[in-house]
């Protein structure tokens, strides 16, 4: 529920300021300000490295909507001009320039993606190559006066790779100039983000004194650990997408380590804290799983949709059979190569991905498993095609 009224209730507003963050600078000063009535700007930024927005980049997400459920006006900017630089800032390695058609093809469904979580209607919705492509060399000369090599490289995860013998590459320097200047373009008076962005938020506030604005309030969220346990993220593998089917996110969140159950809980839903703690108290760590799973699926997919997901996974997993509400793939030709299948059915995401999955015999056709990635599969209706542990298609010929 969303409203353009700004609530300036304290309870509401420690809620705001507390669950599933941090950090705050300037936590008083920001208090004021939500207290005060006035209307303030709450940004964040995302770049389309990645198709997908994944429950990491929800997190930031979902205290956004905190902040518009305040009645604060929400201004969301997709990075694709940082994009092609890449903030290393979580990185062990330089990240690698996109090319502008990555970028473009990867943030064509961005804003319906947050649409899942935010009130678009609400939303100022913004793209920084709008302002950053402006800039000159004389501009970049002087934000960089503001700025100390030292201050750079100390940064823990750039200090790491520079000990190592690693290469840092000046482009990686500039990007929090791009991202602190974003601020000024928008004149925000809060900026949200993971704790691995620390350096480039406060960067935002010294910008912002350079041009005569009043430095923005900085609100940083814990990051996540995906599906394996480590930090979330797309070059990994291991992401819970906001547009993965309701069987596919519910099967990776119960796939997940069980030590992350309350983290979830906080972090990635809004279930009351109360209801948490009940959560908590259930003996079995599978049936809290559950719980999370089906509030999860229910955020992007509906109730009903979470019901149903949960008695799918007891089938495939509990009772070894096919789930009831499979995609359907219409065939157009018989028979098919089996990585063709795989791809044009939407299983894999590539064929080099439904070779990886095959020699790992996780793919069964009719019920028998497929050996050989170069076999062709005579197709018949409704079979059913398995692709790892959770995705299945049922076969229609035309």
């Amino acid at each position: 529920m969303f409203t353009s009224k700004i609530i300036t209730d304290s309870v509401k507003i420690t809620e705001a300021l507390e669950r599933g963050v941090h950090e705050v600078i300037d936590k008083e000063n920001l208090r004021k300000k939500l207290q005060s009535g006035r209307q303030l700007r709450i940004k964040l930024g995302i770049d389309p490295t990645s198709p997908n927005i994944h429950l990491g980049r929800a997190i930031p997400l979902l205290k956004l909507r905190d902040f518009q459920n305040l009645g604060h006006k929400v201004v969301f900017i997709i990075g694709d001009f940082t994009a092609v630089i890449g903030d290393t800032s979580d990185k062990e390695s330089e990240r690698p320039m996109l090319d502008a058609k990555t970028i473009k093809e990867n943030m064509k469904t961005y804003v319906q993606q947050a649409g899942k979580i935010l009130d678009m209607k609400k939303c100022e919705v913004k793209y920084n190559s709008q302002w950053l492509k402006k800039l000159n060399y004389h501009d970049f000369n002087e934000l960089a006066e503001l700025f100390s090599v030292h201050e750079f490289n100390a940064r823990e995860n750039i200090k790491k790779r520079l000990d190592a013998g690693k290469r840092v590459s000046l482009r990686e320097m500039i990007y929090p100039l791009m991202q602190g200047y974003d601020s000024v373009a928008v004149k925000a008076d809060v900026e949200l983000g993971g704790t691995d962005q620390r350096f480039n938020l406060l960067a935002g506030r010294d910008i912002q004194k350079y041009y005569k604005q009043e430095p923005q309030d900085i609100v940083t969220n814990p990051l996540i650990e995906g599906t394996d346990g480590r930090k979330m993220s797309s070059s990994w593998g291991n992401t819970i997408n906001l547009l993965d089917d309701a069987n596919e996110m519910f099967g990776k969140v119960m796939s997940m380590p069980d030590n992350l159950i309350e983290k979830y809980l906080l972090l990635a839903t809004r279930m009351p804290i109360r209801e948490i703690e009940r959560v908590k108290l259930r003996p079995n760590p599978r049936d809290q799983k559950v719980e999370l799973a089906m509030e999860i699926v229910a955020m992007y997919h509906g109730s009903e949709a979470a019901v149903t997901s949960a008695k799918n996974f007891d089938k495939v997993f509990r009772d070894k059979q096919a789930p009831e509400d499979m995609a359907v793939f219409e065939a157009t030709k018989n028979p098919y190569l089996i990585l063709e299948l795989l791809v044009d059915s939407g299983l894999a995401e590539s064929k080099n991905d439904a070779k990886r999955v095959i020699e790992g015999n996780g793919v069964t056709v009719g019920g028998q498993k497929i050996a050989d990635w170069k076999q062709e599969i005579r197709l018949e209706n409704d079979m059913v095609v398995q692709f790892g542990k959770r995705k299945f298609v049922k076969i229609k010929l035309k």
